[in-house]
């Protein structure tokens, strides 16, 4: 068994510490080129995870106004989210590419999920999201309610 498969952690601080000294000929390059791909798709599974909780809170927000009054979590949700969007993409600008297909996946999900949160009939929120991404993501924008 190699160090890969017994100690993980133990083998990314090695090939990090081979990397830096220039040991190219030490690496372990098919596992190496796995965990990095890996990395960028853990990070765009964060995007998009935090786009489909902004997406489910929207909704709610929108198609249950009287629920808002109740306490500050579904606005809290909302901005927590819309933050990190921002914070990941400031970051990481490639993924802001990615957002609208992400939203076309996200939203009929996020559109189910509510309809479990909120109890309403799945015919009551639209088939396609009602939002542009802009609108999405703005910190100013809070859909009104029908």
């Amino acid at each position: 068994m190699t160090l890969y498969e017994t100690d993980w952690y133990a083998w990314t601080q090695e090939q990090a510490a081979l990397l830096r000294e220039g040991a190219v000929e030490e690496l372990d390059f098919p596992n190496l080129a796995e965990e990095v791909e890996d990395l960028g798709i853990n990070l765009s599974h964060a995007v998009s995870s935090d786009l489909y909780q902004v997406l489910i809170h929207l909704l709610k927000w929108r198609y249950q106004p009287s629920l808002r009054a109740e306490g500050h979590s579904w606005q809290d949700t909302i901005v927590e989210h819309r933050d990190r969007l921002e914070r990941l993409c400031a970051r990481k600008p490639s993924l802001r590419g990615q957002l609208p297909a992400m939203l076309v996946e996200e939203y009929p999900r996020a559109r189910r999920r509510a309809t479990l949160q909120t109890g309403l009939g799945l015919s009551t929120f639209p088939a396609q999201c009602p939002w542009e991404l802009a609108q999405v993501l703005d910190a100013d924008f809070w859909p009104r309610t029908p």
